[in-house]
């Protein structure tokens, strides 16, 4: 353990290590040589910007390459891939590394005990919760940070963990619950972002917006300390306002701002004043409010839960798109947001419901509508925002390789679109997934998609 680090509380060291001993395989450097693919995957949508790209032609969906053993809990958050392992976290507060290419298992670390769903006021994640959203590795300090929700007693606690890459080492630990909170009625749903060597994340509430929960944005320094959090519905009598982005992760942008998106709020009456709720947020690296947008009837969108709910879209050309469950799509501008009603022009894009992470390829962005993935080209100068295709199959968080789009549908059923199209290609039945928010990821060669409690690795060209 590093001098440096702060000294862990006992409990942290009582977890359930178990390391597997694998010899380690070599990277694969014909994939390299011929397709120029990254071997690495650290974080949600594989980049800090949330692109979803993968680096290769296409995916094969035929037989898996490999299927890793049952795990030890429902699986919520995309697979990450880092030197050879693929990590995956569990609802039963555990991390695993697996390798990426049999998909044995190396390590399990079992963190502390997760809390029973029976003991929430609602929710729709049984039987256990403990780590929902997307975990992060850090490259440089060979270290993979998650939340895990933990339950202490009579008390429930979210705690950042970090652990070692190498063996599952507990290396940090951090309660991050804001102070004088409801804990039982939070929820830690969006993948983890790093900014300056601090953690960053959303908390909202559990299906049902059940409680005094009120959504924010955490901050949490790497190493330990205390964390720096920003409110949505912030003053007294107000609630809700989730960031939680249909499980994706908030954008951090070559400057270190954040962007994220901000659920129904408690406001539903016009003429109150706004409570930043239904909502593009830019937040520098401190939490400090740079700019918003919401959209001219955020209240009657408050009133019927039709929340932002996507990621943020940064386009090269300037163009922000932000988008959420009414199904619109809205174009903004980078450099002014515009406050309530500033969105430049809307597109009703979706058939559906919209939630989850967007998938952006120069000027065009790939949507996770509920009735299927829909292609969307949008510019500033000209002024353009149309849609190309909507296909009607998938509806997760879509990600893309050069000639495809890959989503989930709500039936298990992973899909790979044409990319000029939307046509579909090729399917492959799962056998089961947890939730409909799950994204492929990708490393070593293999598209990795988890199902209910493993993961499956398809082949690529």
């Amino acid at each position: 353990m590093s001098a440096h680090r702060p000294s862990l509380p006992l409990r942290t060291l009582l977890v359930t290590l178990t390391i597997l001993t694998t010899p380690l395989l070599a990277s694969s450097p014909t994939l390299a040589a011929t397709s120029g693919a990254t071997l690495e995957w650290t974080q949600y949508h594989g980049s800090a910007l949330g692109a979803g790209e993968i680096p290769v032609n296409a995916v094969h969906l035929r037989t898996p390459v490999w299927t890793s053993p049952t795990l030890d809990g429902q699986i919520f958050g995309q697979p990450l891939v880092f030197d050879s392992r693929v990590y995956v976290a569990t609802e039963n507060n555990s991390l695993y590394a697996l390798s990426s290419f049999t998909g044995r298992v190396l390590w399990r670390t079992h963190l502390g005990t997760p809390v029973q769903a029976k003991s929430l006021p609602c929710g729709d994640i049984y039987p256990t919760v403990g780590i929902t959203g997307t975990p992060i590795i850090d490259p440089a300090r060979h270290e993979l940070f998650a939340v895990a929700f933990e339950s202490r007693g009579a008390r429930f606690t979210h705690v950042v963990v970090g652990l070692s890459t190498l063996n599952g080492m507990p290396l940090v630990s951090t309660p991050v619950d804001p102070p004088g909170v409801e804990t039982g009625a939070l929820l830690q749903r969006t993948a983890l972002a790093l900014d300056h060597g601090s953690v960053v994340f959303g908390f909202g509430g559990n299906s049902g917006d059940c409680g005094p929960y009120r959504g924010r944005v955490v901050s949490v320094p790497e190493i330990g300390g205390a964390p720096r959090f920003f409110t949505i519905d912030a003053t007294a009598h107000q609630r809700e306002g989730a960031v939680w982005m249909g499980a994706a992760g908030p954008v951090v942008d070559p400057r270190g701002n954040i962007w994220v998106e901000s659920g129904n709020g408690s406001v539903t009456t016009s003429g109150r004043p706004y409570d930043r709720s239904d909502a593009v947020l830019e937040l520098s690296s401190s939490l400090r409010l740079e700019q918003f947008f919401a959209p001219s009837d955020w209240t009657d969108q408050n009133a019927a839960d039709l929340d932002l709910s996507s990621s943020v879209a940064l386009l090269g050309n300037g163009a922000v798109l932000g988008a959420g469950k009414a199904g619109y799509v809205y174009l903004l501008n980078k450099s002014h947001l515009g406050g309530i009603g500033g969105d430049l022009a809307h597109l009703d894009a979706c058939p559906g419901s919209m939630d989850g992470g967007v998938a952006v390829a120069g000027a065009t962005v790939y949507f996770p509508c509920l009735g299927g993935v829909v292609a969307v080209q949008a510019s500033l100068h000209p002024l353009e925002l149309r849609e190309l295709w909507s296909s009607g199959q998938g509806g997760s968080s879509p990600v893309y390789t050069r000639t495809q789009v890959l989503s989930l549908g709500g039936d298990g059923v992973l899909v790979a679109l044409n990319r000029r199209s939307g046509h579909l290609e090729s399917s492959f039945t799962l056998s089961g997934v947890a939730n409909h928010f799950p994204t492929p990821g990708f490393g070593d060669g293999h598209v990795l998609v988890a199902q209910s409690r493993s993961v499956v690795a398809f082949a690529t060209s």
